[in-house]
């Protein structure tokens, strides 16, 4: 299965936790209703403290201060990407957002999880940590069926570790729906 993905990279740091990726206090909107939905593409990220630690570009906020979508599609994390809660609108915050894939070290059990098991989002796992070589901004590129992440900007390539179901699952949207397209359940 082959899955390509192209867009401008978003950069943070290590331990992003889930109250940084949607803060609890933007929990109050309705899943299910499509106009409010979308502000949990807004506020996606909102909770990364400024500057972001041990990066020496400062802040870039996520999204801009009135949308809803992010100009970013695949974002580079270092290590314990969403540890904290078990909080399932993490992941759903940055699908919403726009963003369609995260590259990061090593992710916390539970957000990798709920990314996988919701259909949200694609979890990478890069084979070292990207955070220092790539810069917010830079064009980028996954090839999933190389497993590689292509930097367009400096032209450096990075492999990335294999993904198995993984891709499978996110692109049916969920293990629910994988399971029944399988004839699982």
């Amino acid at each position: 299965m082959k899955k390509t993905i192209k867009g401008a990279a978003f950069v943070i740091g290590d331990d992003i936790d889930t109250d940084q990726i949607i803060p609890a206090e933007h929990l109050v909107y309705s899943l299910d209703d499509p106009e409010e939905r979308r502000f949990y593409g807004r506020y996606a990220l909102s909770g990364v403290p400024e500057p972001v630690s041990g990066l020496p570009r400062g802040h870039i906020p996520f999204t801009g201060e009135d949308d809803f979508t992010s100009p970013y599609k695949i974002i580079i994390a270092g290590k314990n990407f969403g540890c904290g809660s078990s909080r399932e609108h993490a992941p759903f915050a940055l699908q919403v957002a726009g963003a369609e894939a995260v590259v990061a070290s090593s992710y916390a059990r539970i957000f990798y999880r709920n990314a996988v098991d919701g259909g949200f989002i694609i979890p990478y796992e890069s084979r070292e940590d990207l955070t220092s070589v790539i810069s917010t901004g830079d064009e980028v590129e996954i090839d999933g069926e190389q497993n590689l992440l292509i930097n367009h900007t400096t032209g450096q390539n990075y492999p990335l570790n294999e993904l198995g179901d993984v891709l499978a699952i996110v692109e049916a949207g969920g293990i629910f729906q994988y399971a029944a397209r399988n004839g699982m359940l």
